[in-house]
């Protein structure tokens, strides 16, 4: 697998980590009186278990995966894939801080952050994808 893609699968379960311990920390406050400010890390949750975990393993691993050229670098410039992890966990980051300091910008930023990092990701792999036998 290659280094890439290992940081991508590897940021990604510290997400899924992040993201389920928000996730009982919310079912707590069901049950316990005076939690009811966990509830204010449900966009936590959410940020981090749908784009932390599932988009950014899903990457890590479609980076990995697709055909590699015929000439080196196998894999085409990583350059743009590099920034496009970079720009995904600041994005996630920004849009889970949102809701604790209740700024708008945040979740402007975090947003068109992750919007790029999702083109970037998206202009590497589209020349790579081709059909069987091609």
């Amino acid at each position: 697998m290659p280094r890439l893609s290992v940081w991508y699968v590897r940021t990604s379960f510290l997400h899924l980590i992040l993201g389920v311990t928000y996730g009982a920390l919310i079912l707590t406050a069901k049950a316990a009186p005076g939690w009811g400010w966990t509830w204010r890390l449900f966009p936590c949750h959410i940020e981090q278990i749908a784009y932390g975990w599932m988009l950014q393993f899903a990457m890590g691993i479609a980076f990995w995966a697709l055909p590699r050229y015929l000439q080196t670098p196998k894999r085409g410039d990583e350059r743009p894939v590099w920034a496009a992890w970079a720009l995904l966990n600041l994005g996630v980051a920004l849009l889970a801080l949102g809701p604790w300091l209740r700024t708008d910008w945040l979740r402007w930023g975090g947003g068109a952050a992750e919007l790029l990092a999702v083109i970037l990701f998206a202009a590497h792999a589209w020349p790579r994808i081709k059909p069987l036998g091609a």
